[in-house]
């Protein structure tokens, strides 16, 4: 039977569950005509509260007290909705569900003849769970084998596995609601609102690892369920995403944007209590960055940050220092709510006031993803003795070691580690620097415009994750070097042209240009780790910054130097943990070895 659910909700009838967010216990209840209605339990099954607590982002049900809900329900009149749900439990939705005629009767005059309304009791997410849950539980729980990357909001994103030590993507053949669900479910969300095909939410990079999905719906993993591990035919545009539903936690009432010319922006304004009264006052700025405006923008369910303001003087709105309420603000970047980001509590501190200064976000629905080819820098790596007389530009632009400065500018030379590097924009909208062309900074002695401070980091650092040596490139020239087949190339630096990187395309700095190197003239011979950070400080906003670093081994015996195990993201392979742990293992027995011969 084909009926069309208006709408669905869980109704807490007991004060304990009435105050909880989010409300995982209640009677199910359906809108017919306008009115809600309760659900005869007489055919109910723990399918059908799968099915239900899923739709409200709750991976999983559990039973309740019957009694409770009896003695309630003998105290006041139902109205029953005249059908009755059958579920398999699979199903990311009750309209997927069959339905049938059921009661006697129709409309107000449908009855349960020895029944009750029909109830829920969902178990939630670790993410949402009551924080009073044990700690220890937390601590030693079995991280999945599956995230989601590059999405906007909480339970959304690319989905990529774990296998082998390294992350790879899921091909979207085959994919529909079923698998998705399976992978919200191990997530800790409820099930799929959407399966994603065609890399809507961003390209990965590296191996395809599944292809072919299919699940039944009640696999704890998306890796229990049957696929192909063959991926020939597909490629990184066919990446597999989804949107999950997640519960309804009220953040968004706790936070609105006042004063900008669009919804997608405005000034921060949170709810908060003072003097024991709530009223919306305004945020602090002091050290207020794109970060922090990530977890507003994501809390409003508007998408990504693509500006953090310091000062909103010129949007509406009278605003003085009298009115902020939150300061000291820092966040991590996955926060759902800025209420979870450290702050200075009740004791609110603002150094420069809270009037001009205050807090403002700037929107987007989509966002660039800047990620490195590592194995062009592995490919590329090399050594070179370069005179002194030679890096005069290089010195004063900051980009030799502090040492440079003693050395001999006629017989000195510094000792130079070179790569190419090749940035890759797999996002969804283009890079581009945060300083409009007004901002940029021209340097005489190179004859280009600085975009950005710093664009990238590159750092040698021992195995214990000491910094050895360092360098760092000025992005003075962003532009489109080469762009996938389809794509057209927008970006260009010649001529004082506009800079970025358009999505689908790639900016590439040759290892014989100035700066693209590290200087470890005062390094000596060793195993070390070489890392380059892109876009380090978050001055421009991505979808995604676990992807902007890039980590390789690498050997120095004093003449030559070796690059492999090179990697994105801050992981690191299977193979190369266990060669680390062997490596300190016998570096550790070769101490107590000594230390006995002592």
């Amino acid at each position: 039977m084909n009926i069309q659910v208006e709408d669905i909700r869980i109704r807490a009838i007991l004060a304990t569950y009435r105050k909880r967010v989010p409300v995982t216990e209640g009677y199910v209840e359906v809108k017919d005509e306008g009115t809600w209605k309760q659900i005869c339990d007489k055919h109910w099954s723990m399918k059908n509260s799968r099915v239900v607590c899923g739709m409200f982002g709750f991976p999983s049900e559990r039973k309740y007290n019957t009694n409770v809900y009896k003695m309630f329900a003998s105290r006041r009149k139902q109205h029953y909705w005249p059908y009755s749900m059958e579920c398999s439990g699979s199903e990311a939705h009750i309209s997927s569900c069959r339905l049938g005629a059921h009661l006697a009767g129709a409309g107000q005059n449908s009855s349960c003849a020895g029944g009750m309304p029909a109830v829920v009791s969902c178990v939630p997410g670790r993410a949402f769970a009551p924080s009073s849950h044990s700690g220890f539980r937390k601590a030693f729980r079995q991280e999945p084998l599956v995230r989601l990357k590059g999405g906007a909001n909480t339970g959304e994103g690319r989905v990529e596995v774990l296998k082998n030590g390294e992350w790879g993507t899921v091909c979207d053949d085959s994919w529909n609601l079923v698998s998705a669900s399976v992978v919200c479910r191990e997530l800790g969300f409820g099930s799929a609102r959407e399966a994603i095909t065609g890399a809507r939410l961003g390209q990965g990079m590296g191996p395809i690892h599944l292809n072919e999905i299919e699940c039944t719906g009640f696999e704890k993993s998306v890796t229990d369920c049957k696929f192909n591990t063959e991926s020939q035919g597909c490629n990184h545009e066919e990446d597999a995403a989804v949107r999950c539903n997640v519960p309804a936690m009220g953040f968004q009432n706790q936070l609105r944007l006042s004063g900008g010319r669009n919804p997608y922006e405005g000034r921060v304004e949170v709810l908060a209590e003072r003097n024991g009264t709530l009223r919306w006052g305004t945020v602090c700025s002091h050290n207020w960055g794109t970060v922090e405006a990530m977890v507003v923008c994501r809390q409003l369910g508007l998408g990504f940050a693509s500006h953090a303001f310091q000062e909103t003087w010129y949007w509406h709105g009278d605003v003085s220092a009298d009115d902020v309420v939150m300061s000291g603000v820092k966040c991590s970047g996955t926060e759902m709510s800025l209420s979870h980001c450290r702050h200075d509590g009740a004791h609110v501190s603002c150094p420069r006031g809270g009037g001009r200064f205050g807090a403002g976000v700037s929107c987007s629905e989509t966002a660039p993803d800047l990620v490195l080819n590592a194995e062009l820098v592995e490919q590329t790596a090399y050594l070179e003795d370069r005179p002194m007389f030679l890096l005069q530009c290089a010195l004063e632009e900051n980009c030799l070691a502090s040492s440079a400065a003693n050395t001999s500018l006629t017989s000195g030379y510094r000792r130079l580690l070179r790569f190419s590097s090749q940035i890759h924009n797999n996002g969804q909208s283009d890079f581009r620097p945060k300083n409009g062309r007004h901002a940029w900074v021209w340097h005489d002695c190179h004859r280009h415009y600085h975009s950005m401070e710093v664009f990238t980091h590159y750092d040698l650092l021992n195995l214990n994750g000491t910094k050895v040596a360092e360098g760092h490139k000025a992005s003075f020239c962003l532009e489109d070097t080469e762009c996938e087949a389809d794509v057209q190339k927008q970006y260009e630096c010649a001529n004082f042209g506009e800079q970025g990187i358009t999505v689908g395309c790639w900016d590439v700095y040759r290892h014989d240009i100035d700066c693209q190197w590290i200087d470890i003239t005062d390094v000596p011979p060793g195993d070390y780790l070489f890392q380059v950070v892109i876009n380090p400080n978050y001055e421009v906003a991505e979808s995604d910054y676990s992807n902007n670093v890039m980590k390789c081994r690498s050997r120095y015996d004093g003449q030559r130097i070796w690059m492999y195990n090179c990697h994105i993201g801050e992981g690191w392979p299977l193979q190369l943990c266990l060669g680390l742990f062997i490596y300190f293992y016998l570096c550790f027995q070769s101490e107590l070895g000594l230390k006995h011969e002592r």
